[in-house]
């Protein structure tokens, strides 16, 4: 199998809003040391299949970003892409600024910062095998659904649903495709994209530390985690 050039997108320009510390946005908050979007993009920059980072933060947070970081961005040689209106744009955006010679585009959410080097290998390695595969887990709890005043309509199933996790990674040219196609419907993770295209996405295990930082209660959760990893 011929050696892929990896691109990473980390998209980090969200607003935080349900993070609850005025001081920080989530992927700027300190964690063992270092911003929380490090972790990972440090992770990556480390790899020798990995050609290029892709940074995407606010356009308002861009002036203390490059000043903040400056070290860090020439130490990494990490490319810094601006947001837009929603997420979509901000990947768009990210996609514009790819290297002509990456061949496989991987995208992870900045705020997972307890990513493993073997989840990784396992899901590159898996989308060079089906041009598309992610991580996930299999739901375990019981799953309601409920009325708008919280009362419960009914039990759903959990046989056969996972819930989705990054990295996600695709060919560059289905992943060109399924961005320029786009409808103007929110999506709410990249694979769905390449769903409405018709492209099969592989689902690859991923696991229960890989959580996406949403609260300052996860954040106190994955400083415990990164001493596992």
């Amino acid at each position: 199998m011929p050696v892929s050039n990896f691109g990473v997108i980390l998209p980090a320009a969200g607003r935080s809003t349900r993070f609850g510390d005025p001081r920080h946005k989530k992927v700027y908050a300190p964690l063992a040391g270092k911003a929380v979007w490090l972790h990972s993009a440090e992770r990556f920059a480390a790899r020798a299949d990995v050609d290029q980072v892709i940074v995407v933060i606010s356009p308002e947070d861009e002036a203390s970003f490059r000043a903040d970081y400056a070290a860090d961005i020439e130490r990494l040689h990490l490319s810094v892409a601006l947001g837009g209106a929603e997420r979509s744009d901000s990947i768009s955006n990210a996609i514009a600024l790819l290297d002509e010679d990456i061949s496989m585009v991987a995208v992870h959410d900045a705020a997972r910062p307890c990513l493993s080097d073997q989840l990784i290998n396992d899901v590159f390695a898996a989308a060079n095998e089906h041009g598309a595969a992610m991580l996930a887990t299999p739901v375990a709890g019981t799953l309601k659904r409920v009325f708008d005043d919280r009362t419960i309509q009914e039990t759903v199933s959990r046989a056969h649903i996972w819930e989705a996790q990054t990295p996600q990674v695709f060919r560059r040219d289905w992943f060109t495709t399924a961005y320029q196609s786009r409808s103007a419907n929110a999506v709410t993770d990249d694979a769905q994209l390449l769903e409405q295209i018709g492209k099969r996405v592989v689902v690859v295990p991923g696991s229960q530390l890989n959580r996406k930082i949403t609260t300052r209660e996860d954040l106190l959760i994955a400083a415990a985690t990164l001493s596992f990893l």
